[in-house]
C-alpha cells in the first residue's frame, strides 16, 4: 500500500506519451508490403530519434536527405544520425 500522495497513481501521463509511436507502428502493418512496413518503421524511429534530441525532425530530415543525394559516403553514415545533426 501506497501511503505517499506524491505517487501518481495512474500512468495516464506515460499512455499519452507513448500513444503516437504505438499509432505509427500500428499504421506500418498497412504500409502495402512487408518491405514498406520495414522502411516505415525505420522513418518513424529516425523520426521519433531527431525528437528525443531535441531536433527538428523536418529540418534533419531535409539536410539529411540533401546531403545523400549530393554523394555523403556511406563510410560517414554516423554524421548524419539526429544526435550529431547541426542547423
Amino acid at each position: 500500500m501506497l501511503t505517499d500522495g506524491r505517487v501518481e497513481l495512474d500512468s495516464n501521463i506515460v499512455e499519452r506519451a507513448t500513444r503516437p509511436q504505438a499509432i505509427t507502428r500500428k499504421n506500418s502493418l498497412f504500409a502495402g508490403s512487408d518491405g514498406g512496413g520495414r522502411s516505415w518503421a525505420t522513418i518513424a524511429t529516425l523520426l521519433q530519434t531527431a525528437k528525443m534530441n531535441n531536433v527538428d525532425p523536418n529540418s534533419w530530415l531535409t539536410q539529411t536527405l540533401e546531403r545523400i543525394a549530393n554523394g555523403w559516403p556511406s563510410s560517414g553514415i554516423e554524421a548524419l544520425m539526429p544526435w550529431n545533426y547541426h542547423a
